[in-house]
């Protein structure tokens, strides 16, 4: 038998990372397994339906802890799976606190959807939550945690080494070595690959000679803006937003790694008194349990660093900021007058407390949104981004006349030049695949360009459902 690779999800998308590994002993390996986002009701079916059976799956490999690359786990369980999760320490800590919010977040949506069903006299369309909270405690027994650069067997043949990706805490390329009577073949998974500048977590770190390559295309056709000058650019939006208009700032933020980043940004300029005093709302429980596990794992942060935990405990904290878990206080910012900084989630604005922020944030034109990170497309982040007029939200037509800033230099996603750097430690001629995922139609064109000029050879950017022998 041969070894296939099927693409269930990220295929011409961003979201719904689901790579399936048909092994010549007959057995399934499925790297992540990640819930599709930002098209409505359309991400809602694509989430329910696998296009394999979930008991057939003898071992999944999770790259790490983003919804879109693990939010479907509790729902494989729900519908089979038992076999072993492999992950990192930390993307099993982050998953914890991801999935639970998850399963909260879709259960309190049914709840809400059906009370206005009912209000309007009108019949429920949607069959339920993708999971439930109970879900996602059996799924989390699955796990087995493998360290860094640690080479362990995961089904017979078949021998995983996790390489830090610099992405997110615990986040890894996953590079296996399936070994058959037919030979052996090398394959990594680049998962979401991280950015080569001076933040809180180290470089990605090279990994082995592979000979088939799956890599993700998020920033494949372009560059971020420089790194260096982001700080003076925070701080300016803070200067002109929250003092001199007496404004709110509102940042939306991936619960995990965005927030953590503006945090320590935002407490370095404290601790220079750069900082203006202005009060910093961090509104979104997940990230303050997520903040609690970035210092649990200190150890994976960048050198510089961990020698600054020497002289400041707390990288994340700092006078003026609360950080705020209950929905009442979270209600009482939204008729809170005043200068403030919010940062809440979800980064993409599709989910969570952010959403009624920009609700009662988004009609004032002292008011500003700063978008720190990539935003799917179909996704409220990405239809605030073309500045409209207006946006529709929770059935109420909004008006948009606070100020939309952007800055992706703080995105965790590497730019191509990044993305050439990462594969720059293969030997072009040695790898006979090259597959691209995770990257929308001009990403994913422009970083087959960038690597066929570099000497890879053989690129394919799969289709949804689209099999392949390797």
């Amino acid at each position: 038998m041969s070894l296939n690779i099927t693409f269930h999800g990220a295929a011409g998308m961003v979201t719904g990372s689901k790579h399936l590994l048909d092994l010549p002993n007959g057995q399934r390996l499925l790297l992540d397994c990640g819930m599709f986002q930002g098209e409505g009701p359309a991400s809602d079916a694509k989430n329910r339906r696998f296009g394999f059976d979930p008991k057939s799956i003898d071992a999944l490999v999770l790259s790490h802890a983003h919804i879109d690359h693990s939010g479907l786990i509790p729902r494989l369980v729900a519908e089979g799976f038992r076999g072993p999760i492999y992950a990192t320490e930390a993307t099993y800590d982050l998953c914890k606190i991801m999935l639970v919010d998850s399963a909260f977040i879709q259960e309190n949506d049914y709840r809400f959807d059906a009370k206005r069903a009912k209000k309007q006299n009108r019949a429920m369309t949607e069959i339920g939550p993708l999971y439930s909270t109970a879900d996602v405690e059996t799924a989390m027994e699955l796990f087995r945690l493998v360290p860094y650069e640690t080479a362990t067997e995961v089904l017979p043949g078949v021998s995983l080494t996790f390489i830090d990706a610099g992405h997110i805490l615990g986040s890894a390329s996953v590079h296996l070595t399936v070994s058959s009577s037919e030979g052996v073949r090398r394959i990594t998974f680049s998962g979401d690959v991280g950015r080569y500048v001076d933040r809180l977590l180290p470089d990605p770190k090279p990994f082995p000679q592979a000979d088939v390559i799956i890599c993700e295309s998020t920033y494949g056709d372009r560059d971020h803006n420089e790194v260096a000058g982001s700080v003076q650019e925070l701080l300016t939006h803070v200067q002109r937003v929250c003092v001199e208009q007496q404004g709110r700032l509102i940042i939306p933020a991936f619960s995990v790694g965005r927030t953590q980043e503006i945090l320590y940004v935002l407490n370095h300029a404290f601790n220079e008194g750069k900082l203006p005093r202005v009060p910093v709302f961090v509104d979104s429980p997940l990230s303050i349990n997520a903040t609690a596990i970035y210092r649990k794992h200190s150890d994976l942060l960048q050198t510089d660093i961990r020698e600054e935990l020497k002289s400041d405990s707390d990288l994340f904290g700092f006078p003026g900021v609360e950080f705020v878990r209950e929905a009442s206080r979270s209600k009482e910012l939204n008729t809170r007058k005043g200068a403030s900084i919010t940062i809440a989630a979800s980064g993409m604005m599709d989910a969570g407390r952010v959403r009624h922020h920009l609700l009662h944030g988004l009609p004032d034109a002292n008011n500003a949104v700063l978008i720190v990170g990539f935003c799917a497309p179909g996704t409220l982040g990405a239809k605030l981004m073309e500045k409209p007029s207006e946006v529709h939200m929770f059935g109420e037509v909004v008006p948009v006349r606070a100020a939309i800033l952007r800055m992706d230099s703080y995105s965790a996603h590497a730019d191509r030049n990044e993305l050439l750097r990462w594969i720059g430690c293969q030997d072009p001629g040695l790898v006979k695949r090259v597959f691209l995922v995770h990257g929308v139609d001009h990403s994913l064109n422009g970083l087959r360009d960038l690597y066929s000029e570099h000497g890879f050879r053989k690129i394919d950017i799969p289709k949804q459902g689209e099999r392949f022998e390797i």
